[in-house]
């Protein structure tokens, strides 16, 4: 079994190897306990999904309904592999919300020298809300799943889990469970 600081997990006998970090289902998980590696490996994915379709989405024969399926289907879905447990801090949110412009921007044909608002450009292409909204919406309906489970569930474990390790001195990180919080309490749920 691991504890504390030691390098070795064992699983039934067999010795499994550390390593600082690992990428299971497309996922990246690392030795840091933050999601930013994975947000960051995500947005590179997006940006390229972004840059083969520059072609698409700029071209003006093509009506903004079919570019907004386009970037659902493609650019989106490659944004948001994996959100839903997501730690995100204003850096990442600042990341996923201009790669979202980005998009968007193109879609519309309007380049970033016009200087014209995200809002205005989200209300072109038929867009209320900015993407982060979105995902916080996703995240609070998984966590109410999570809470519904039965008590012997991994993933009401999982969420209920708190280490035994003091966080690091100054400011502390704030973990997803705050997030949540800070989401419901905007929202005024319980």
């Amino acid at each position: 079994m691991y504890w504390g600081n030691a390098q070795e997990f064992e699983i039934k006998y067999s010795e499994i190897e550390f390593c600082q970090e690992y990428k299971y289902l497309g996922v990246i998980f690392d030795t840091s306990g933050t999601d930013d590696k994975e947000i960051r490996s995500r947005v590179i994915q997006a940006r390229k999904c972004i840059v083969c379709l520059n072609g698409i989405l700029w071209n003006k024969d093509i009506r903004k309904e079919r570019k907004l399926n386009i970037y659902n289907a493609l650019i989106k879905s490659s944004l948001l592999y994996g959100f839903k447990t997501w730690r995100l801090t204003e850096n990442n949110k600042r990341q996923v919300e201009a790669t979202e412009m980005d998009a968007l921007r193109r879609s519309s044909r309007i380049s970033r020298k016009e200087r014209i608002r995200n809002v205005t450009i989200r209300q072109q292409i038929g867009l209320e809300e900015p993407i982060i909204k979105e995902i916080e919406q996703n995240q609070l309906t998984w966590y109410g799943r999570v809470q519904r489970m039965a008590e012997g569930r991994l993933p009401k474990i999982a969420l209920k889990w708190m280490p035994k390790q003091k966080r690091a001195r100054g400011r502390p990180k704030k973990n997803w469970m705050e997030g949540k919080r800070k989401a419901m309490n905007e929202r005024n749920l319980n």
